[in-house]
């Protein structure tokens, strides 16, 4: 089941949030914010996340800090790739979680950390073990990213795709699996870190994936996973039955899902990276899809009432 949602995905990368559009996150920080509030009004049980930054920055956190943002969520949160995109090394992970930790008081969970076998799976096979040693009892969470590979005929979700050169590449080669299924070195050694250590794991619209993701979670123990629900894929024709089929496959689990994705009719700019024109918008996305996949647990005097009131009703479809 939902236990936590987040807003946003690394919003502090230029391949996820527009800084020509919004060079100051105003705009970010006002849309979270109603965002936030929207969710604790549809469900106030549920841990509200700060989208994981990326590069990992106490600056931007200071920044949420000044705009009010952080007063309306429960979780800050990080993403961290140092074998493969961050300029610092894998044994730095605590002095990086302390920079953030001595900015604020919020909860840390690290929402996105793997390595690439882009070089070799020996590599990823290190990181594993290496990042699960440096990561235990420092977060409240921690995230693999991911149990698949990103087929190659599906792009990225970056801006610059192609022209990134190496960059761009390795996001296919991050899985434990590898597109095919087959597993890789570090696979036998996942076992050895669950429940404690969840799984990131994005489902495309229409994945064929998901059964079998399903069963791999189950089989390696894996108790919290991260995915998402796309602003953007709800404006495709049968969404909600998708959205509907991959969140009852997922609900043994205690998921955080991630609202995030500007549709392209609906940003400042035509790109999923864009602040949106009407910052309430995504707020009532986020409102929709919590109050339709984490409704609140009826209060025992509405368990007994006689009938729901005609505003309560459309309020909470």
């Amino acid at each position: 089941m939902i236990d936590s949602v987040m807003f946003w995905n690394e919003p502090n990368n230029k391949s996820h949030w527009d800084f020509e559009v919004d060079p100051e996150w105003e705009k970010f920080a006002a849309m979270v914010t109603l965002a936030a509030d929207s969710v604790k009004a549809a469900n106030p049980s549920l841990l509200r996340v700060l989208g994981g930054m990326s590069p990992i920055d106490p600056q931007f956190v200071r920044r949420m800090e000044r705009f009010g943002v952080l007063d309306h969520l429960d979780v800050v949160a990080v993403h961290g790739f140092p074998l493969d995109w961050n300029h610092w090394q894998i044994h730095d992970w605590p002095e990086m979680l302390r920079t953030i930790q001595e900015v604020t008081t919020l909860p840390l969970w690290v929402t996105e950390v793997g390595v690439s076998t882009f070089g070799a799976e020996e590599v990823q096979e290190f990181g594993l073990r290496r990042t699960a040693e440096l990561l235990r009892g420092r977060v409240g969470r921690a995230f693999w990213y991911s149990l698949y590979d990103l087929p190659r005929a599906w792009p990225a979700t970056t801006r610059h795709r192609e022209a990134e050169g190496s960059s761009y590449y390795r996001h296919f080669y991050m899985g434990l699996l590898r597109e095919d299924g087959t597993p890789k070195l570090a696979l036998r050694h996942f076992q050895e870190f669950t429940p404690e250590l969840g799984i990131c794991q994005w489902f495309h619209f229409e994945d064929h994936r998901l059964d079998n993701a399903v069963a791999w979670l189950r089989r390696l123990g894996v108790r919290h996973l991260r995915t998402g629900l796309s602003w953007a894929d709800s404006f495709r024709p049968n969404a909600e039955a998708w959205f509907d089929r991959q969140m009852e496959a997922l609900a043994e689990f205690d998921v955080t899902v991630t609202y995030c994705f500007t549709p392209e009719h609906r940003g400042i700019m035509p790109h999923h990276t864009s602040a949106p024109q009407v910052l309430e918008e995504y707020a009532e996305f986020c409102a929709r899809m919590t109050s339709r996949y984490a409704p609140r647990a009826p209060s025992h005097d509405a368990v007994n009432a006689p009938e729901f009131s005609p505003s309560l009703a459309d309020a909470y479809p």
